[in-house]
């Protein structure tokens, strides 16, 4: 329990935070992982590091996911949902492949109780289509890999 609150909080630090003073993020689409070099080996190498993220709490959705510039797509689940289990690695598949042009954060609808209400998500998995804080799509259940890359597509206009 006390390794999961550690590292959760340390999940929950901005880049900024973690950076030695003087060192600067490096540029494009590794920023996002950068931070992580100087403390020993990062916990993913793959590119889901730098497009799919965990929301912390209801502020951390409202500064990463209503006010992301970038499309964002929003996976609500739950550590019990067995169709989220197989549902969640195929949709973060498919984000990374979309190299960055739309980034994915995961909901933990157990710990996220008031996210999941606000967004009227009844059942589990719920995934969202967000652009500028609008939802402008959304699906109930799992998806095939086709379907969502044709979710996807429509999301970022391509």
């Amino acid at each position: 329990m006390a390794q999961r609150l550690v590292l959760r909080q340390l999940l929950s630090l901005t880049p900024r935070m973690l950076l030695p003073q003087g060192q600067q993020m490096l540029p494009g689409p590794l920023a996002a992982c950068a931070h992580l070099a100087p403390y020993g080996r990062a916990f993913s190498t793959s590119a889901g590091c730098r497009s799919t993220f965990n929301v912390q709490d209801g502020s951390d959705f409202q500064d990463r996911v209503v006010n992301n510039p970038k499309p964002v797509v929003v996976d609500f689940h739950a550590q019990w949902c067995g169709p989220c289990k197989i549902l969640g690695p195929r949709l973060e598949k498919m984000v990374a492949k979309q190299e960055g042009k739309v980034l994915m954060a995961k909901v933990d609808i157990d710990d996220h109780t008031d996210l999941a209400i606000e967004y009227e998500v009844s059942a589990v998995p719920t995934v969202l289509a967000m652009k500028n804080g609008d939802v402008v799509d959304k699906f109930v259940g799992i998806k095939d890999e086709d379907q969502l890359e044709a979710f996807l597509k429509k999301l970022i206009g391509a």
